[in-house]
């Protein structure tokens, strides 16, 4: 009898590991720890789910689309597209890309056109070669910059009236 409890305690730690999913077939006190590490688990994966990484030896030559937030330190050749979500190019980063999302931070290099939603921030020593469209930019000392900008007013639409103003002030300096 001494050898079942002894049989018992063994598998219970390799159970342990793969409790999640045999979580009713193990009752005994080890449980309980894992009880208290399975929240964390959940806690960390319920975060993970709101930034995807992309390490910096990975290399993706094809497009990427997702709903949730990207960070990328390797290199991409393609278009990406995250439906309102914030892109984040790493210092390792290096995008060959058409980029639409949310907000785009740079702090490596991107060759091609971003188009974003409500901004676009080039680090201290981030690279954007292309064009930028976005509501708000915001381009660091020490940054390099190389396109054309278009600042798209969300949510206002353009009067006469509003238009006349900015060039009278331009036309009094």
């Amino acid at each position: 009898m001494w050898n079942k409890q002894s049989e018992a305690p063994a598998p219970a730690p390799s159970n342990s590991q793969w409790q999640p999913p045999q979580s009713p077939a193990s009752a005994s006190a080890g449980s309980r720890t894992n009880a208290s590490a399975s929240p964390s688990v959940s806690a960390s994966a319920s975060t993970s789910r709101g930034l995807s990484c992309l390490g910096a030896s990975l290399e993706i030559k094809g497009k990427i689309s997702g709903d949730e937030d990207l960070q990328i330190d390797g290199r991409v050749e393609g278009a990406i597209a995250l439906n309102g979500q914030k892109l984040t190019v790493g210092r390792n980063g290096k995008l060959s890309s058409e980029i639409f999302a949310r907000d785009v931070i740079v702090y490596g290099n991107v060759t091609g056109n971003i188009h974003a939603n409500d901004r676009v921030e080039i680090k201290k020593d981030g690279s954007v070669t292309g064009d930028i469209t976005t509501a708000r930019i915001s381009v660091e000392d020490g940054a390099y910059f190389k396109g054309r900008i278009e600042i798209e007013r969300t949510g206002k639409q353009h009067s006469p009236s509003s238009s006349a103003e900015p060039e009278l002030v331009g036309a009094t300096n």
